[in-house]
C-alpha cells in the first residue's frame, strides 16, 4: 500500500496529494471547528453536547468528499451535536490514542467516552441515521 509519505519520497503528485509537502486545501468543512491534540480533552471530552469528531487529512480525497456533509450536519444539528475535525498529520497523538487507522474516521463522544465509530465518506442522510442511534 502506498501512503502519502511514499508519494512525497518518490516526488509524485496525484489525487490531490502534494509531493512538495504542502497540504492540499479542501478537506476542511466550512462551519466545523478544528481541534488539536492540545485542546481535544477540553473541546471534545468535556463538552456538554455529544461530539462528532472527523479524523481527517488534507491529502485524503474521501475526507474532502465528506466536508460538505459535515458542514450541513454541523449547521442543522448544532443544538444536538457538536462537529469538529482533527488533522491526523499535524496532531497524530489523539488519532493513535483512539486507534484510528483509516481516513476519514468519524467518532462520536458522549460524556467523555467514544460511543460510535464509522469509517469512510457517507451521504448526509446515512450519517444522520447512524447518529440517531447515539444522540
Amino acid at each position: 500500500m502506498i501512503n502519502a509519505a511514499d508519494i512525497e519520497t518518490a516526488g509524485i503528485q496525484a489525487s490531490g496529494i502534494q509531493a512538495s509537502g504542502a497540504k492540499a486545501s479542501g478537506a476542511r468543512a466550512a462551519g466545523v471547528d478544528s481541534v488539536t491534540d492540545a485542546d481535544f480533552d477540553d473541546e471534545v471530552l468535556k463538552s456538554g453536547l455529544p461530539v462528532l469528531v472527523e479524523f481527517t487529512a488534507d491529502w485524503c480525497p474521501p475526507c474532502r468528499q465528506l466536508a460538505p456533509v459535515l458542514s450541513a450536519v454541523a449547521e442543522e444539528e448544532a443544538d444536538r451535536i457538536k462537529v469538529v475535525q482533527l488533522d491526523v498529520d499535524t496532531d497524530p497523538r489523539t488519532a493513535a490514542r483512539y486507534g484510528v487507522l483509516a481516513l476519514p474516521t468519524l467518532m462520536v463522544f458522549r460524556a467523555g467516552e467514544p460511543v460510535a465509530s464509522m469509517v469512510g465518506a457517507r451521504a448526509k442522510r446515512k450519517l444522520l441515521q447512524e447518529l440517531a442511534d447515539v444522540l
